[in-house]
């Protein structure tokens, strides 16, 4: 059986150990809406269903229930590109750093 956007949307916030309140406003949204949300009265649209996507890095596809698995490889992907991103600013820094003590 698959999970329904309203389990994952649940199971996620409190995988995390995230309140509503916090999760809520972490996604620009009232914890009223989220608690509907999450209890399957109200349905979100795409501009949120993306937002809590990447609040939670995982899939469209996850999130919505038709795969298993919470990444897909676009995912892993993006993330990886963050990180060399990351790594290179911090290389930079250094080296200006080094440069400065010299």
């Amino acid at each position: 059986m698959q999970r329904s956007f309203s389990q994952t949307m649940s199971e996620l916030r409190r995988a995390r150990g995230l309140s509503q309140r916090t999760a809520a406003a972490d996604l620009n949204i009232s914890q009223a809406l989220l608690s509907h949300y999450e209890n399957g009265a109200r349905e979100p649209g795409l501009g949120f269903v993306c937002r809590a996507c990447e609040y939670y890095s995982v899939s469209a596809d996850y999130m919505l229930g038709l795969e298993n698995e919470p990444t897909s490889e676009a995912v892993q992907i993006g993330e990886l590109k963050k990180l060399v991103s990351d790594l290179k600013t911090v290389t930079e820094n250094a080296e200006k750093f080094l440069k400065e003590l010299e």
